[in-house]
């Protein structure tokens, strides 16, 4: 559990990224079934759509600037 996930939607995030929004497993369900926490807009999800496993947790890019 943990991991990041990608949808396969052909729309657009938040974040502008065509490949759609992220989200995090929280609950395994079985049956390659998850239960997930989306992190941006989830307009145009929909059941049963195909997602991407990163295999890794959610990251986030840190420079300079956030760091302060």
């Amino acid at each position: 559990m943990g991991q990041a996930l990608i949808s396969e939607g052909k729309f657009h995030c938040d974040f502008g990224s065509p490949l759609g929004a992220p989200g995090q497993v929280q609950q395994l369900l079985g049956n390659n079934r998850v239960r997930a926490a989306a992190m941006s807009a989830t307009n145009g999800l929909m059941r049963g759509m195909e997602v991407i496993d990163t295999g890794a947790p959610l990251s986030v890019p840190v420079g300079g600037v956030t760091l302060g």
